[in-house]
């Protein structure tokens, strides 16, 4: 059974993920971004605080988080698979990121040589 109030509160979560990634990767400071999510769904930062946490998104509001990101009417209803890696992901993307840094030029090179040619081999 999908539970509505925790659907759309992970749905606007990501939504603010995604804003957040890209103001930042814009040059944004991290500090205000939330109060500047907040604006752009045309909500007070104290609203969007509570959502965060535990206030319920009706469907007045829903409906304007989901017209101010652009996205169509009922897409904050409707479940996603969590995207997030797993711990096993997240040890594996650990463990890649220091093989790169420990080796040189050629190294590199030969780690996304495998890499690619991994990716490309069906189970």
């Amino acid at each position: 059974m999908v539970n509505t109030t925790v659907t759309r509160r992970l749905n606007a979560l990501a939504l603010f993920q995604a804003h957040a990634e890209q103001a930042l990767a814009a040059g944004a400071s991290p500090k205000g971004l939330e109060q500047a999510f907040a604006a752009t769904l045309e909500i007070s930062p104290s609203m969007w605080s509570q959502i965060k946490s535990s206030r319920p998104i009706g469907d007045k509001l829903a409906r304007q988080i989901e017209q101010h990101q652009g996205k169509p009417a009922g897409w904050l209803d409707e479940a996603r698979e969590d995207s997030s890696p797993t711990a096993a992901e997240r040890a594996l993307q650990d463990l890649a990121l220091a093989a790169w840094r420990s080796t040189n030029s050629a190294g590199r090179k030969a780690l996304r040589a495998q890499l690619e040619a991994m990716a490309k081999t069906k189970p």
